[in-house]
């Protein structure tokens, strides 16, 4: 009962950090005004799919996509997740927070595909199967938790945690080698999407510390998962590892809610035999009082059962994707995981599957002349080198993670078509997407021409820092975008997000993974 309630009331925490860092950015994203909005990506898709689009994009922006319903989804939700803390009505709240962060996942294209929004639609709908269907439940009070469903998390930790570290090695991709050469670590600090200033210490360790340090990766990541099925002092074992991971990630990086919601699923490895002295008063309480019996009891453990042979079979299906490849597997294979993602609530996982060994970066300047160009600033991403790295965890600015993917790709590709329409955006001088910089270089009014410049970043040496004061370096590649004028139009992303979401969903929950990052499309 202890495990459970710290369990749901850290996914309660979570839920609300995801919540309300979507609230203070949707419209700038995905809003009338924003970079892809919501609306007309949804009309591209009844466009293209007619009656099938309900299915194939399951999201309450049907309803309505408008900026007022978008804040409602996201600070409604943030609201709601108070409720899980405070432990009343925690699964029916649960359920609604589900729905609620679903549909956002539907409505925000390119910027909500990202592994750990996968892992919070997942974890949230397990914790309502978890969650006790009563107003006020207590601490310690019947019924128990369904078996099923503990085991359940328990399934999502070791799938979680063991893909990550199998993808490492058996992915194939041109970046693919530094893991099986156990280098990924001397480039991770340094190319990752938003380290923090102590990432650039990290950097500056030995080779033969990163290596070791890889090894300890591998470990964790491939053999302590297997643990959680041995005795329960092995699975006991296995937690302090799998934490400490997640500890030293959050230190070097941010990474959002990723690290807090994969903590809060480790602790389903707990008991209440661990817990139990820490509580001590609180569980003598709850249990002198007598135990109410839901007539929903049977019901809900009978649900439970239920998805838990389908979460069996589609997370079988997934585990047996990543040693075989997805064309390998049955055409009925295929078709179910084609089904369930749909819903992106029984996922594969693989975090990091090959690291990039540069770090490219997109410099956005302006002009009025064409010969005098000021830079945009970012709040977050790198940008002035002299510019200490900090640190915005738990909050994910959205703009700033594509940025990072954007620079891997190249201003035609279809994935980063965003980021036209975001170029476009600057032109017109539109207050709400201006919002997600820094204080714009054209306080008064937007400028004439726009271009996109391509920077190699890399961390400067000690030496290098002493002299200069600064935490980067950075070389200039080239052009990143044509010029582009008050004249030009901009680009939209919604006719091949549209064909993403007809496909069903399989590529899109599956991540490719070609560099360092996390992303989910």
């Amino acid at each position: 009962m202890l495990t459970r309630w710290l369990f749901l009331r850290t996914l309660g925490v979570v839920y609300c950090i995801a919540f309300a860092s979507l609230g203070v950015q949707v419209l700038e994203l995905v809003g009338s005004r924003g970079i892809l909005p919501a609306a007309e990506f949804l009309a591209a898709v009844k466009a293209s799919l007619g009656a099938e689009a309900y299915l194939a994009l399951p999201t309450l922006g049907w309803l309505s996509a408008s900026d007022g319903f978008l804040l409602f989804l996201c600070w409604g939700g943030a609201a709601l997740s108070v409720l899980v803390v405070l432990r009343v009505a925690p699964a029916a709240v649960l359920a609604v927070l589900w729905v609620f962060y679903l549909s956002l996942y539907g409505l925000g294209q390119t910027f909500l595909a990202f592994q750990w929004d996968l892992l919070l639609l997942e974890a949230g709908l397990l914790g309502v199967f978890l969650a006790p269907w009563q107003l006020r439940p207590r601490l310690v009070a019947e019924p128990e938790p369904p078996l099923v469903a503990v085991w359940l998390v328990r399934w999502l930790v070791f799938r979680l945690m063991f893909l990550s570290g199998v993808v490492k090695l058996l992915d194939e991709s041109p970046a693919a080698p530094t893991w099986k050469m156990l280098t990924a670590l001397t480039y991770h600090y340094e190319t990752q999407c938003l380290p923090t200033a102590i990432a650039w210490y990290a950097h500056q360790l030995p080779p033969w510390f990163q290596k070791a340090s890889v090894l300890g990766v591998f470990a964790i990541e491939i053999a302590v998962p297997f643990l959680i099925f041995t005795s329960r002092r092995l699975r006991l074992a296995a937690f302090f590892p799998l934490v400490f991971l997640q500890l030293l990630i959050a230190w070097t990086g941010n990474y959002n809610f990723f690290n807090l919601l994969s903590i809060a699923l480790c602790l389903m490895l707990l008991d209440d035999g661990c817990l139990r002295p820490f509580a001590p008063a609180a569980a003598a309480r709850d249990a002198r009082l007598p135990a109410p019996r839901p007539p929903a009891a049977r019901l809900h453990r009978s649900l439970t059962a239920a998805f838990a042979a389908v979460a069996l079979v589609v997370g079988g299906l997934w585990l047996a994707a990543a040693f075989l490849g997805f064309r390998a597997l049955p055409e009925s294979g295929k078709a179910v995981l084609r089904y369930s993602s749909r819903f992106s609530s029984i996922n594969t996982y693989g975090l990091f599957r090959s690291m990039t060994t540069s770090r490219p970066e997109i410099v956005v300047e302006g002009s009025d002349d064409g010969r005098t160009w000021r830079e945009y600033e970012f709040r977050w991403k790198p940008g002035d080198v002299s510019r200490r790295p900090g640190r915005v965890a738990p909050h994910q600015p959205r703009l700033d993670w594509q940025m990072w993917f954007a620079a891997l790709g190249s201003f035609q590709s279809p994935r980063d078509r965003w980021f036209a329409s975001f170029l476009h955006r600057l032109l017109e001088g539109e207050p709400e997407v201006l919002a997600l910089l820094a204080p714009s270089p054209f306080p008064e009014r937007p400028p004439r021409l726009i271009r996109a410049v391509l920077y190699d970043y890399r961390f400067t040496t000690p030496a290098e820092r002493r002299e200069s004061g600064a935490w980067w370096t950075r070389t200039r590649l080239g052009p990143y975008s044509p010029l582009l004028s008050t004249g030009s139009r901009g680009g939209r992303e919604v006719e091949s997000s549209a064909k993403k979401a007809g496909r069903g969903g399989s590529e899109a929950t599956r991540p490719p993974f070609g560099t360092s990052g996390v992303s989910a499309e």
